[in-house]
């Protein structure tokens, strides 16, 4: 079963809300840069020391998550991003049933922070900041996205 894909829609809609939650006037971009648009709202509302809210921050994860499955095809990591959304990645061994072998878990900033480029990954697992367990559950080959 293919991904289900970010409805543009309810992208924009989110990042109008974050925006305006900002203080900021709504998007004026094309539909197609609006998920672009709203991981850098979500960026801007935590350093802003805010929490974004729930519905951009939501598109902002599974925008970078499946431009990380795009950009890195295969099944043998899974990467979670908790509550938010979940891929898996990577060529190499698939596995068909329960935990796969490698697991990378991460909070929602700190998979902005690295799929950005903001934070790069040996200092966000030195930091703690992500879970990932078996040999190949290292993400630093792909990252940044953008």
């Amino acid at each position: 079963m293919p991904p289900r894909r970010l409805d543009p829609e309810k992208v924009r809609e989110a990042l109008d809300a974050q925006l305006a939650e900002l203080g900021r006037p709504p998007f004026d971009g094309p539909v197609s840069a609006a998920a672009g648009a709203c991981v850098r709202a979500v960026l801007d509302a935590y350093d802003a020391g805010r929490t974004p809210l729930k519905e951009a921050a939501r598109a902002a994860v599974r925008h970078l998550l499946e431009e990380l499955a795009a950009r890195a095809p295969g099944r043998s990591v899974e990467v979670r991003v908790p509550p938010y959304a979940a891929v898996q990645c990577v060529a190499g061994p698939r596995h068909t049933r329960g935990t796969p072998p490698n697991v990378i878990e991460t909070d929602p900033r700190t998979w902005l922070e690295l799929a950005v480029g903001r934070l790069p990954w040996a200092d966000a697992a030195a930091a703690g900041r992500i879970s990932a367990s078996g040999a190949r559950a290292d993400l630093s080959e792909w990252l940044p996205i953008w």
